[in-house]
C-alpha cells in the first residue's frame, strides 16, 4: 500500500513536470516603510489570471496556462498608486520579481479623510437626500465619481438625480439602509473614516457579490479585523464647515501568529458654531473589530461601533430674510445666558453590533453568515408653543393658553407683513420690524422662560420627536466558482424592526409639567372639544413630565425576507452576468394612544401591509481591444414603498395610503471605457423610469376649497400617489497623465430629471373629518428638485517625487430648480372656497405664477494640497483643502411654500413688492477650508 501511494505521488509530480508549470511570484511592500502589504489585487492584463497577496505581501501565479511572452502585471491596492509592471513569461521558467515597492497615494488618503466632512455640512432628512455621496470617493477610483463626491457634493448634486434611498450601503454584507426612509446614514458615521476605507463599490446596477443593489450603486464596507493592514493612523484637523475641529486615531494589529486580529478607532468632531450661525456640532465615534481565525476554513469576526452625534440644524430662508441677514443667518437659535442655544437639534445615538462567520467550505465555495443588532434613538427637537391649562366656563370644559410662534422669521414679525396692503401700508411698523430683525432677529429664550413663569404653567417647551429603534438582521452569502469562467453569488436574508415613535419634552423651560392636549383642536356636533383635544382618550387631561411620551405614541413593526442570486460569466473578450431578487416585506402600525380626533382608528394595530417584489438584471462588457471596452446594464424590478410613505398620518391614526403599491423601476445604461497607460476615460448614457411612487408632505395651507366648513385653512397631510419619474442623461470622465508628475482631468454630467405623469393628490387633516380628494396634480414635465442637473469640471494635479502635491478644479453648475408645490397644480388652484371656479382666473397669469424657478448658473473653484515626510519609519504629513475660493453665492435648494393654495391668494401675494409666503432657500457654503496634520505608523 505504501509503495502504491509513493507511485501515485511520484506519478502526479512527473505528470506535472511534463506539463511544464510556470510560476510568477514576488512580494509587495510599502515604498517608504517597507511594511508588507496584504490584500492587493494582481492581474495579468488581457487574461483571466488574477490573485491576492497574502498576509506577508507575497503573491504567486502558478499554472501551465500562464500567457507567454511580454505581459503587463497590474497591481492595485487601496491607498496606493496603481502599478503596471512589464514582465516576460517564458515556458518552463519560474520567475521571482523580488520586492515590489508600492507608492502610497497621499492626496487620495488625505482627501478620503475629509470627504464626509465636506458632504455632511447641511445633511438633514428635511433638507437633502444626498447621504450616499459621502461614500463615493472612498469606494471608487472613477474620475466622474471622484468629482461627484469631492467637488460636486457641496452643491447637493446627486449622480443621475437619484436620492440616497436608491443606493445600497452594506457593512460586512449587512444592509444598513433605514427602513423608514430607505436612506443610509453616512453623515452619522463621519468619524469612522479610517476604518471604513476598505470598500467594494458597484456603480449603478452593475454586479455586486453581496446584493442585488440599487439604481445609485452598491457599497459594501468591509470592517473585518484581519483586512486592516498592520499599523496606526492619527490626525488632527481644523475647519470652518460642518465642524471646527476633529481628532481621530486608529490602529490595526494585522493577523497575529495565534490567529487573532483586532482593529480599533476613536474620533471626536466638534463646533460651538460651524459655518452657518448657531449650528453646533458634537460628535464622537468608537469602533472595535476582533477576529479569530481557527483554521483555513473558519474564522469569526466581531464588529461594533457607536457614533453618537448632535448637530444643530439650519433654517431655509426667504429672499426677504436673506436680504436682511445674509447667507449665514439661521432662525433656529438664540442666546441663553450668553451661550448659543439651537432649538432644532438632531441627535443620533445608535450602536451597531455585528457577528460574521467566514467559512471556506471548499477551494471553490465560501459561505459568509452574518448577524447584526442595531438599537438606540434618533431625535429632532423643536419649540412647542401650544401649552394650556384646563378651565371650566358655564359647566363647559375648555383650554386656555397657547403661545405665539417664537420663530423670529414668522411671517407676522417681518416687514413684509406690515406692507401687505398696498393701499394701507404700515410703513412705521415695517421700519420698526426691519430694525428689530436686523439688530437681533434670533430666538428669544429668556422670553419663553418669562412667559412660563408669568402664566404659572408651561406654555412653551422644548420638545423632541423621537424614534427608538430595535433592529436585527440575519443573512447568509455564498460565493462559488463553478468553473474557470463561471461564478455564482447568492444571498438569503431576513430583517426585523421594532420602532417606537413618540414626542417627549426635553426641557420645560422653567415650567413644571405640560398638559397633554391639542390647543388647536375644535369641537363639532359629534365630538366635544374636550374629547377631540385629547392626545390619549385613555388618559384624558394628562400632565406629562420631561422624557414622557406625549402628543403621539406608536410603534412600527417591519420585517423583510430577501433572496438574491447572480451568475457571472468571464471570458477573454466578454464577461456578462444575470441576477434576480425576490422579497417579502410587511409593515404594521400599533397605536399606543387613542387620539381624540380618531378615536376609532388610532389605538391598537393597523392592518398589516404586505408587499411581494421581484426583479432581474443583466449586463455585459465586451473588450474590443485591450484599450476599448463596451458595456451595458439593464434591469426591471419592483421596490416596496418606504415605511414613511405607507401611512398617511402615522402620528395620529392607522390610516393607510390609498392605492398603495410597490414602485416599478426600469433602467438601462450604456458605457464606453478607454484605458491606456496614460489616459483613462468613461462615457455613459442612462435611462431610468420610476413608477407608482408615493410622497407624503406636512404643512399649513390657506385657500383650500371643498372642506365643508367655513374655514379655508388647515394643517394638512398631502398624499401624492402614482408618481412617475424619468431620469436620463450622460456622464463623462477623462484623466490624462501628461508626465509622471502632471495629470489633467475633466468630468461632466448632463441630466434631465422630470415628473413623467400627472399623479393623484388628496389631503387628510384632523381639522376636517373626511379625505379631501383634489384629483390630478398636473406635474408632468416639471423638473425634479435636488441639486443641479448639469455639472462640469476641469482639473489639474501635480505630484512631486518628493511627496508633495497640489490640485485644483473649476466646477460649473446649472439647471438646478426650486421644488414645486403639487397642491397648487390641482383643481383647488382654480376654485374658490365654495368649490366654484374663480371668476377672475386668467390662464396667462396662472402660467407665470406656476412657472418653476430655475436657479442661476455658477462656478466654484476648489484646491487641495499637501506634503509628507518619512521620519524614523513613520509617515508624517499635512493636507489642506479650500472650497469655493472666490466666495461665490449660490442656492443649493429650496421649495415653494404651499400656504397660498389657490390662484387668488397666490396672485395677491406675488403682486406684493415683497411676498409674505415666498419660496424658502438654502444657500451654499462660502469660502471654506479644511486643514489636517496626520501620522501613519
Amino acid at each position: 500500500m505504501k509503495f502504491l501511494i509513493f507511485l501515485l505521488f511520484f506519478g502526479m509530480g512527473f505528470s506535472g513536470s511534463l506539463a511544464q508549470e510556470i510560476s510568477l511570484e514576488g512580494k509587495l511592500v510599502d515604498a517608504q516603510t517597507y511594511k508588507e502589504l496584504p490584500g492587493a489585487k494582481l492581474q495579468i492584463e488581457k487574461s483571466f489570471f488574477e490573485t491576492i497577496s497574502d498576509e506577508n505581501g507575497v503573491f504567486l501565479f502558478y499554472s501551465k496556462d500562464l500567457p507567454l511572452g511580454e505581459q503587463i502585471l497590474s497591481i492595485s491596492l487601496t491607498d496606493y498608486k496603481l502599478l503596471r509592471i512589464p514582465v516576460i513569461i517564458e515556458k518552463g521558467i519560474n520567475k521571482d520579481l523580488g520586492l515590489i515597492l508600492m507608492q502610497p497615494v497621499l492626496a487620495d488618503y488625505a482627501s478620503q479623510i475629509s470627504t464626509i466632512s465636506l458632504s455632511d455640512a447641511e445633511l438633514d432628512e428635511d433638507e437633502a437626500h444626498i447621504d450616499n455621496l459621502a461614500g463615493l470617493l472612498q469606494a471608487s477610483r472613477d474620475v466622474f465619481l471622484n468629482a461627484a463626491a469631492f467637488d460636486f457634493s457641496q452643491t447637493f448634486f446627486r449622480p443621475r438625480g437619484l436620492d440616497s434611498e436608491h443606493g445600497k450601503v452594506l457593512i460586512n454584507g449587512i444592509e444598513m439602509n433605514k427602513v423608514y426612509t430607505g436612506r443610509s446614514q453616512w453623515s452619522a458615521w463621519g468619524g469612522l473614516n479610517d476604518v471604513q476605507r476598505n470598500q467594494v463599490f458597484s456603480m449603478g446596477l452593475s454586479p455586486s457579490e453581496v446584493s442585488f443593489g440599487g439604481l445609485a450603486g452598491t457599497t459594501n464596507i468591509i470592517m473585518r479585523a484581519s483586512k486592516y493592514a498592520k499599523g496606526g493612523k492619527a490626525s488632527i484637523a481644523a475647519a470652518n464647515r460642518s465642524y471646527n475641529g476633529r481628532l481621530m486615531a486608529s490602529y490595526g494589529s494585522g493577523e497575529l501568529n495565534n490567529g487573532w486580529a483586532y482593529a480599533i478607532s476613536a474620533s471626536r468632531r466638534f463646533a460651538n458654531e460651524a459655518y452657518v450661525d448657531g449650528t453646533l456640532y458634537d460628535a464622537n465615534a468608537f469602533f472595535l473589530s476582533v477576529e479569530k481565525t481557527f483554521n483555513k476554513k473558519h474564522s469569526l469576526n466581531f464588529t461594533g461601533f457607536y457614533t453618537p452625534n448632535i448637530r444643530g440644524k439650519s433654517s431655509p430662508n426667504t429672499e426677504e430674510v436673506f436680504e436682511l441677514k445674509g447667507r449665514k443667518y439661521n432662525a433656529y437659535w438664540g442666546y441663553q445666558d450668553d451661550e448659543i442655544r439651537n432649538s432644532r437639534v438632531r441627535e443620533i445615538k445608535e450602536p451597531v453590533l455585528m457577528l460574521n462567520h467566514f467559512w471556506n467550505f471548499s477551494e471553490k465555495v465560501s459561505i459568509n453568515n452574518n448577524f447584526a443588532f442595531q438599537f438606540g434613538k434618533m431625535g429632532n427637537s423643536r419649540i412647542d408653543f401650544g401649552g394650556t391649562r384646563r378651565a371650566e366656563v358655564n359647566d363647559q370644559s375648555g383650554y386656555i393658553g397657547g403661545g405665539t410662534n417664537p420663530d423670529p422669521t414668522y411671517y407676522q414679525k417681518l416687514p413684509s407683513y406690515y406692507l401687505r396692503f398696498a393701499d394701507n401700508a404700515n410703513y412705521e411698523g415695517a421700519y420698526l420690524a426691519q430694525q428689530d430683525f436686523k439688530e437681533d432677529g434670533q430666538l428669544d429664550w429668556q422670553q419663553l422662560y418669562n412667559a412660563n413663569n408669568a402664566a404659572g404653567y408651561t406654555v412653551y417647551a422644548l420638545a423632541e420627536d423621537r424614534s427608538d429603534d430595535l433592529k436585527f438582521d440575519l443573512n447568509s452569502i455564498i460565493s462559488a466558482k463553478i468553473n474557470d469562467n463561471i461564478d455564482l453569488n447568492g444571498k438569503l436574508g431576513f430583517s426585523y424592526l421594532n420602532s417606537h415613535n413618540f414626542a417627549s419634552i426635553k426641557d420645560m423651560l422653567g415650567g413644571d409639567t405640560y398638559l397633554d392636549v391639542d390647543f388647536f383642536a375644535e369641537g363639532d356636533r359629534e365630538t366635544s372639544l374636550e374629547n377631540r383635544a385629547q392626545s390619549d382618550l385613555q388618559n384624558p387631561n394628562r400632565s406629562v413630565s420631561e422624557n414622557e411620551p406625549y402628543k403621539y405614541n406608536f410603534r412600527f413593526y417591519a420585517s423583510s425576507a430577501k433572496a438574491f442570486g447572480q451568475l457571472n460569466f468571464d471570458y477573454d473578450r466578454l464577461d456578462f452576468y444575470s441576477a434576480f431578487i425576490a422579497s417579502q416585506t410587511s409593515y404594521q402600525r400599533d397605536g399606543l394612544f387613542q387620539n381624540g380626533n380618531y378615536p376609532d382608528n388610532s389605538l391598537g394595530k393597523s392592518e398589516q401591509l404586505s408587499f411581494t417584489d421581484f426583479g432581474g438584471k443583466i449586463g455585459a462588457n465586451y473588450k474590443l481591444t485591450a484599450k476599448h471596452l463596451l458595456g451595458f446594464n439593464a434591469a426591471w424590478f419592483t421596490k416596496p414603498p418606504n415605511l414613511r410613505n405607507s401611512f398617511s398620518n402615522s402620528r395620529q391614526n392607522n390610516e393607510v395610503v390609498q392605492g398603495l403599491k410597490s414602485e416599478q423601476i426600469h433602467n438601462i445604461d450604456f458605457n464606453y471605457r478607454y484605458r491606456s497607460p496614460n489616459i483613462k476615460a468613461r462615457f455613459s448614457a442612462y435611462y431610468t423610469q420610476i413608477k407608482d411612487a408615493t410622497e407624503i408632505s406636512f404643512y399649513y395651507a390657506d385657500g383650500l376649497s371643498g372642506l365643508g366648513r367655513n374655514s379655508t385653512t388647515a394643517f394638512v397631510q398631502e398624499v401624492l400617489s402614482g408618481i412617475d419619474k424619468q431620469h436620463l442623461g450622460l456622464e463623462i470622465g477623462i484623466e490624462a497623465q501628461l508626465t509622471s508628475a502632471i495629470k489633467v482631468k475633466a468630468a461632466g454630467a448632463m441630466g434631465q430629471f422630470i415628473y413623467n405623469n400627472n399623479p393623484e393628490l388628496y389631503l387628510t387633516s384632523d381639522d376636517f373629518n373626511e379625505i379631501v380628494d383634489y384629483g390630478t396634480s398636473y406635474l408632468k414635465n416639471y423638473r425634479i428638485a435636488g441639486g443641479p442637473q448639469r455639472a462640469a469640471q476641469i482639473g489639474f494635479e501635480y505630484r512631486d517625487a518628493d511627496y508633495w502635491f497640489f490640485a485644483t478644479t473649476a466646477n460649473f453648475f446649472s439647471h438646478a430648480f426650486l421644488d414645486i408645490s403639487p397642491l397648487t397644480r390641482t383643481a383647488n388652484f382654480l376654485n374658490d372656497s365654495d368649490g366654484l371656479p374663480i371668476l377672475s382666473y386668467d390662464e396667462n397669469v396662472a402660467e407665470q405664477l406656476l412657472k418653476q424657478e430655475k436657479f442661476n448658473d455658477y462656478i466654484l473653484v476648489n484646491a487641495i494640497g499637501g506634503k509628507s515626510w518619512l521620519v524614523k519609519g513613520k509617515f508624517i504629513g499635512f493636507f489642506i483643502s479650500l472650497n469655493n475660493i472666490f466666495d461665490k453665492l449660490y442656492k443649493t435648494g429650496g421649495f415653494e411654500q404651499s400656504r397660498n393654495a389657490n390662484y387668488r391668494t397666490l396672485k395677491q401675494d406675488q403682486e406684493r413688492e415683497t411676498p409674505i409666503f415666498a419660496p424658502k432657500y438654502w444657500y451654499g457654503t462660502g469660502a471654506s477650508y479644511f486643514a489636517m496634520v496626520y501620522l501613519r505608523f
